[in-house]
């Protein structure tokens, strides 16, 4: 009796200390474990904002964000009064929204009740029209707690222009390890502008690793970004894209970019960036434009003269001996691709016809004593600068220095970089230079965006930001314009191929070798840049491509140029000649003298009766008043008869009387 005393006695302080347990687990710690439940059995989900729309400079629709849904059904949700009541008549809208059986739908419908699927797939992916056609249809139209509808919304980027642009407007850009990266403006001022605040939803587990929402809707709305007005224009884009893509593929060229901008406000009106793929193909590959730097050959020596001009050491008229057309530098030789050179010319004719003996003998002269005189003058020019754009991953310009250690400084470097090799400018860079001469010495910054908006109200607007008030004395600025008209203008002119008398055009060709493993590999780098119309200048552009085919043909005026020249004359034609007038209300003595004259004579002028018969009362009170005469009116309608036969010569202020019947 002992042990079994022992043993109750046991079990009884065991069953208190259970009872004091669960009371503790239900009173004093119920809220803690309510709370871990909720934990492992609820969840907030982030419901992503809607991106900002990207508008063109006129309005037009670059990239928006486009809701999607899917649409799930908690079967377990619905009563039996409901589910048998509605059941037939959802499948029949199903079916006929998805174009198949209803009486399949209906078995796996009730197939999914029995085994109480919470989150049966409906429909996937719906634009908002037809999330609403689903909200209507019957069950569906209860809600979530009577009807067990699920409504799951995600976002899609969609881009109406298609493939347009795409690198500057931007796109999500996903790694191996999944990790999104967005590029262009996308990526630039999608965090401060376009992405807006993202909002909650409360979601139920239900087992299977699946969870629903709790609710019908969102605990925490998500707030949509700023829509973001670019510089772009869609009409000047699309010239752009086609005219570099056409020209592309003729010379079977690996990339290309062209950019356009106005030259007063550096705004980019287009920037297309082509690269072709394994299949030959060209699409948006990098952003060429504003990463990519490499040599610019000829179109630096408008830089170089830049410098030489602004220090004087040569003028326009100053001539120089282009050596049959080869020099000799440290056992390198610069060679001029017309064969024996051009004899003894002057600096403006080297530069037209793109000597490079002429001009590497030219600047060799003036500073091989000073070359950090040379250097410098290219540095006062912010030529050494990055752009400072928003844009991710702008290229870095290159310019050896002999103060610098390590600064790609050697015996030949000064004659190099003459006429283009050994510097290094990303083609936007290159633009931004022209387009300074273009804009009589002012240098401004390239701009991409004009004004942030949250619906009609402005929240930022981009103002015109200036690099360089003056790059170079007014006087430089006038030789250099004279001398990049001169090149299209001028017979002899490397770009007079592109030489159009319905439009002016100035610019400069290049033609740069790239680097290469041996002599069976050489390849080039073909370019114009230059600014239209040529006296009055309102575009600036650049074109770069890489890489045409040798047999096909290299040379910037014959690959490069026809690309400018493309884009110039169709803007050209498409924009309206305008005249202005200063003061509408001025008055100029010979008119008024003249109107008088004629005035005083039209008093007495005798007129010819018209024929109005057949007229409405009110056109023809309007031509007799106009007319200066007097009308009478009879009756009501059309002109019957008139009082004065038609072809009868009558006096102002006379009446006529119209009969209307």
């Amino acid at each position: 009796m002992s042990k079994l005393y022992f043993t109750s006695g046991v079990l009884f302080v065991f069953a208190l200390l259970v009872i004091y347990k669960l009371l503790t687990i239900q009173f004093m710690q119920g809220e803690r474990y309510k709370g871990l439940a909720m934990e492992r059995t609820t969840k907030a989900v982030k419901i992503p904002a809607n991106r900002g729309n990207v508008y063109s400079v006129g309005g037009s629709l670059l990239a928006t964000s486009v809701p999607k849904y899917d649409i799930r059904i908690d079967l377990v949700a619905p009563s039996n009064k409901n589910y048998e009541a509605f059941i037939e008549p959802l499948c029949d809208s199903l079916a006929n929204f998805h174009n198949t059986s209803s009486a399949e739908l209906k078995r796996k419908l009730r197939l999914a009740r029995e085994n109480k699927n919470r989150y049966l797939l409906l429909a996937r992916n719906l634009d908002y029209s037809e999330y609403l056609q689903f909200r209507n249809f019957p069950l569906l139209d209860l809600g979530a707690f009577k009807g067990g509808l699920i409504v799951e919304q995600t976002t899609k980027r969609d881009y109406p222009m298609g493939s347009i642009a795409q690198r500057l407007i931007g796109y999500e850009r996903f790694d191996d390890q999944g990790n999104v990266t967005r590029v262009g403006i996308d990526g630039a001022f999608g965090a401060k502008y376009l992405r807006g605040k993202d909002g909650q939803r409360r979601k139920q587990k239900i087992g299977k690793g699946q969870w629903k929402p709790i609710e019908d809707y969102n605990q925490v709305e998500p707030q949509d970004g700023y829509d973001v007005y670019t510089t772009i224009d869609v009409n000047i884009q699309d010239i752009a894209h086609h005219a570099l893509l056409e020209q592309l593929e003729k010379y079977k060229a690996d990339h290309g970019t062209v950019v356009v901008m106005e030259t007063k406000t550096g705004e980019i009106r287009a920037i297309s960036n082509l690269g072709r793929n394994k299949s030959g193909l060209y699409y948006e590959r990098l952003n060429y434009a504003v990463g990519e730097s490499h040599e610019p050959g000829s179109t630096f020596k408008l830089m170089a003269l830049a410098v030489a001009l602004e220090d004087k050491v040569i003028d326009t008229t100053s001539l120089v001996d282009t050596k049959k057309g080869v020099l000799s530098f440290y056992g390198k030789k610069v060679k001029d691709s017309k064969k024996g050179g051009y004899g003894v010319v002057s600096i403006a004719k080297a530069f037209e016809v793109s000597s490079n003996t002429g001009i590497v003998k030219a600047i060799h002269s003036a500073y091989k004593n000073n070359p950090e005189k040379f250097v410098d003058g290219l540095y006062r020019m912010s030529l050494q600068d990055s752009l400072g754009l928003p844009l991710i991953g702008e290229g870095k310009s290159i310019i050896p220095d002999p103060r610098i250690k390590n600064g790609r400084w050697s015996g030949i470097a000064l004659q190099w970089m003459a006429y283009g090799y050994g510097v290094s400018f990303t083609p936007l860079q290159t633009l931004t230079f022209y387009n300074a001469i273009a804009n009589n010495g002012v240098m401004v910054r390239p701009k991409f965006l004009r004004e942030i908006k949250a619906i009609d109200t402005s929240i930022e607007v981009f103002e015109t930001q200036v690099i360089n008030p003056q790059i170079c004395s007014k006087e430089t600025v006038s030789k250099l314009q004279a001398l990049l008209k001169n090149v299209v203008e001028k017979e002899h002119g490397t770009g007079h191929g592109l030489y159009s008398s319905d439009f002016s055009m100035a610019g400069k060709t290049g033609t740069c070798q790239k680097d290469y493993v041996n002599k069976e590999q050489l390849n080039y780098i073909s370019s114009f840049s230059g600014y239209f119309p040529a006296d009055d200048p309102k575009y600036s552009c650049i074109v770069v491509i890489h890489e045409p085919d040798k047999s096909v043909g290299y040379y910037g005026a014959d690959v490069s140029g026809p690309v400018f020249k493309k884009i110039a004359q169709k803007i050209y034609t498409d924009s309206p000649l305008v005249d202005e007038v200063n003061d509408i209300n001025q008055k100029a003595e010979p008119v008024e003298s003249d109107y008088d004259q004629y005035y005083a004579i039209a008093q007495k002028y005798i007129t010819i009766m018209p024929n109005l018969r057949g007229m409405s009362a009110m056109d023809a009170i309007a031509i007799l008043e106009n007319m200066g005469l007097k009308v009478q009116i009879k009756g009501s309608g059309t002109v019957s008869k008139q009082s004065i036969k038609s072809g009868q010569k009558i006096k102002s202020n006379t009446t006529v009387t119209l009969v209307l019947s």
